[in-house]
């Protein structure tokens, strides 16, 4: 304690630099800055990664939805066998092999395949392979530097301009 006069003057009352409203207006400006500058980068690296969209526009999805019912049905009276494989390389890319035969057991050839690999969750990530005929019914095509994890693997089957076959399926890279 320290004494000024006769009178004792304690320290807790004497403060070198006082709160003033500037300062106070300062710290609530920096501070309500500070997290408004966060949710503007998060929400900015939210949209990057994930834009939560299948389709770009629902409205153009539903006018095609009775065309892709009716191609589906078509499709299943064919009755194709369609078995495709994918094969991993120590380079980090991947050979893709599809197997097409008629409901009969022939090996259908001819077709126009191709196929891509989607990420699930990145639009961005999607790698295209364009398939060859190799042999009778049998298409291969490779793409290089395919990560590892999950992928939706869709092959298409064209000819003469019409799709003849479309599937997705889910494969697990290693």
């Amino acid at each position: 304690m320290r004494f000024e006069g006769d009178r004792p003057v304690s320290r807790a009352l004497v403060s070198p630099k006082p709160l003033t409203g500037g300062k106070v207006l300062f710290m609530l400006v920096a501070f309500f800055g500070v997290v408004i500058g966060v949710n503007l980068v998060m929400m900015k690296l939210a949209i990057q990664t994930l834009p939560g969209t299948e389709v770009d526009s629902a409205y153009s999805a539903s006018l095609t939805y009775e065309k892709e019912i009716g191609a589906a049905r078509d499709q299943d009276a064919r009755n194709w066998k369609v078995d495709a494989r994918v094969e991993r390389s120590r380079d980090g890319g991947a050979t893709l092999q599809v197997e097409a035969r008629d409901n009969t057991g022939k090996p259908i050839s001819g077709l126009k395949f191709t196929g891509r690999f989607e990420r699930p969750t990145d639009r961005q990530a999607d790698q295209p392979v364009t398939l060859a005929e190799a042999e009778s019914g049998v298409y291969r095509g490779s793409s290089s530097l395919i990560a590892p994890g999950q992928w939706d693997l869709v092959l298409e089957g064209d000819a003469a301009g019409q799709r003849l076959f479309l599937s997705k399926n889910r494969v697990l890279l290693d």
